[in-house]
């Protein structure tokens, strides 16, 4: 096993690391204080002195189909259930060719933005797409990320009073039987491991009561965990009203939701009582600031979720409502949408935002074993470089990485493996792939 130092950075995000760290079989095996040394010997030494360190960006929330329909002009500026109803047609075009093409480009910007695990929701199986999830791991596999790839799923349609139109939509004996095949296939619970999978029922107004309750049972057998959207607009606040009855979080405590097996994506219009409810039972929420204000959509309550106790992580959400799959940005936009929500320019600074994307995120999947450089952590880090025009006269290197707008990674390391070099993925043809995946998106229009 090669032990290799990561020597001596410009700047780290950890406690009594500042002569770096040592990795050793994927995991972190030592802490190097300032002007300290490893306590044992080590076989490479990389100079990481005009590096700024941090754990891996952990991406909780994504649609990665989506980059097919960037800035679409059927869609922008419009809000969600417009933006929908134009999309759903559209996307019901997904073939596999397209459908990798956009998975790969989506992992791919990622991974160039420090981002080492991603979780992605996806819940459009039209025909001859079913094997969407397959698909995604082996792209994941290919390109040496960690995913959490959730087993989206949608069975109520128009016809019976839901969003999404017929072609888009399955059966409930379809859904649950392919997450049982997933979870046998692909999910690993083990410490370190690089895929494992949820069940992800799409939202209130897409599926029904019983996929919400049969998903619950299912993941409650095979220990997986929940995901679904939850909170994201008022126009679902009125749907689960005229529906349902009750408010959103009340939905998800009647289909036995409400715990620390779930986690949300948005969370936006949540009442303190509800920040309250959903902190007691440890449910997560994936902040997407990006979506929330491209879309209108609203200010997601972060920090009184936070002091209520539940996980808060962040998420690029889908490329078409984004328009990107960079989680570095979204670090930035937090700290910003965060302190005009809040009007204090201490509300959510630059660190604050860093343990969404980290460690906030990696209690939202429900790992212990990423989102911090810790002895024993796997060794997954992002080393971003201050020397671009952006970065002069920077004083604080971790502030600067979000307040002057860093965007791409110099090098990225998953599970002790470096999978970006100077700025470049390992064995990806990047202009080869821009050309590919733009001639795919041109059957979008």
């Amino acid at each position: 096993m090669t032990r290799l130092y990561v020597k001596a950075p410009l700047a780290i995000l950890a406690n009594n690391a500042g002569g770096g760290l040592v990795v050793e079989d994927g995991r972190i095996a030592e802490l190097v204080p300032s002007g300290g040394a490893p306590a044992a010997p080590v076989d490479e030494t990389f100079d990481a002195s005009n590096h700024v360190v941090l754990p891996g960006l952990i991406n909780t929330h994504h649609h990665f189909y989506q980059t097919l329909t960037r800035a679409h002009p059927d869609a922008i500026d419009k809000e969600l259930f417009p933006w929908l109803k134009s999309l759903y047609p559209i996307w019901a075009r997904l073939d596999p060719e397209s459908f990798r093409l956009s998975v790969r480009l989506a992992l791919t910007e990622l991974l160039m933005s420090g981002c080492t695990t991603a979780a992605d929701h996806h819940y459009l199986f039209p025909d001859g797409l079913d094997d969407a999830i397959d698909i995604e791991a082996e792209e994941a596999q290919a390109l040496g990320m960690r995913v959490m790839l959730t087993r989206g799923s949608m069975d109520l349609s128009e016809k019976d009073g839901g969003l999404p139109p017929d072609l888009v939509v399955q059966d409930k004996e379809t859904i649950l039987a392919d997450a049982e095949r997933l979870i046998g296939r692909y999910h690993d619970g083990s410490e370190g491991a690089m895929t494992q999978i949820a069940l992800a029922p799409c939202s209130p107004f897409s599926v029904t009561k019983a996929l919400m309750t049969e998903s619950a049972a299912l993941a409650e057998k095979h220990d997986c965990r929940l995901h679904t959207h939850l909170g994201e607009t008022e126009d679902e606040n009125a749907y689960c009203r005229e529906l349902f009855g009750c408010r959103p979080v009340e939905y998800l405590e009647e289909v036995g939701w409400l715990g620390p097996r779930t986690w949300l994506a948005h969370g936006i219009h949540f009442t303190t009582e509800e920040c309250t409810k959903l902190g007691r039972h440890k449910v997560g929420v994936c902040h997407c600031p990006a979506f929330n204000a491209v879309l209108a959509s609203g200010f997601c309550p972060i920090n009184e979720l936070k002091a209520a106790g539940a996980p808060v992580g962040l998420g690029v959400d889908g490329s078409a409502s984004n328009d990107a799959s960079n989680l570095m940005e979204q670090v930035r936009h937090a700290v910003m949408i965060g302190r005009l929500n809040y009007r204090s320019a201490s509300a959510v600074t630059a660190r604050d935002a860093f343990q969404l994307a980290t460690e906030g995120s990696a209690a939202c999947l429900g790992r212990s074993d990423i989102g911090r450089i810790a002895v024993g952590r796997q060794a997954d880090f992002a080393l971003f470089t201050l020397d671009e025009l952006r970065f002069s006269g920077a004083h604080d290197p971790i502030a600067a990485l979000v307040l002057c707008g860093a965007h791409s990674a110099d090098r990225v390391m998953v599970k002790g493996e470096w999978r970006v070099r100077d700025g470049q993925p390992i064995g990806m043809d990047i202009a080869r792939l821009r050309f590919e995946h733009g001639e795919a998106a041109k059957r979008f229009t």
